[in-house]
């Protein structure tokens, strides 16, 4: 009868921590695939915004082929009074091919009302300004201004300080992309 219950309480046992072992891999699994349905939500949101950006637009297309990389995310701003946002992006050596997924957040306190979403899209004249700004060493302060009318006219040709800015939301380019305020960092669970 001992026998019987050491291997009952054995395979109860084995039982138990198969079942752990399986809802772990499930939990794991799950966790994956949320992960990479982001990174191809990011993507994808990348590529779309990139054609739309180009769409008529040389100038923009022209700094884009001398860009070292790119990033471009998909952002949410909101306020009454104080405001605040977010969003997740993408940012690609185009050399490499390296992705990098990245988080970003502003905040401001001003006459601000209603919410808008947008997408930033952001070129780098070289590898190393890629890199610092993927590092966290970009300082946001200093706006940038993408020169563009609502038809995308006129679009700025050059980098200021190695970067440029192109805003672009439900009414097209924007004239002013205003990035003060606003950090980026690496999404350590996207990448």
């Amino acid at each position: 009868m001992r026998r019987q219950t050491t291997t009952f309480g054995i395979a109860a046992t084995l039982l138990l921590a198969t079942l752990q072992v399986a809802i772990a891999q499930d939990g794991a699994s799950k966790e994956d695939t949320k992960r990479a349905e982001e990174r191809q939500r990011a993507d994808s949101n990348a590529e779309l915004t990139l054609q739309e950006l180009f769409a008529g637009n040389e100038d923009a297309k022209a700094l884009y082929d001398k860009a070292a990389g790119y990033a471009v995310f998909s952002a949410t701003k909101a306020g009454f009074v104080v405001s605040g946002g977010g969003g997740t992006g993408v940012a690609v050596d185009k050399k490499t091919g390296n992705r990098t997924y990245m988080k970003m957040g502003t905040g401001g306190v001003g006459l601000s009302f209603g919410a808008r979403r947008y997408d930033l899209v952001i070129l780098f004249e070289t590898e190393a300004r890629l890199q610092t700004f993927i590092d966290g060493g970009w300082d946001s302060s200093a706006a940038a201004n993408a020169t563009a009318g609502r038809d995308s006219a006129g679009v700025a040709s050059t980098f200021f300080d190695g970067i440029a800015f192109y805003q672009l939301t439900n009414k097209g380019l924007m004239a002013s992309a205003d990035v003060s305020g606003t950090r980026f960092w690496v999404a350590e669970d996207l990448n």
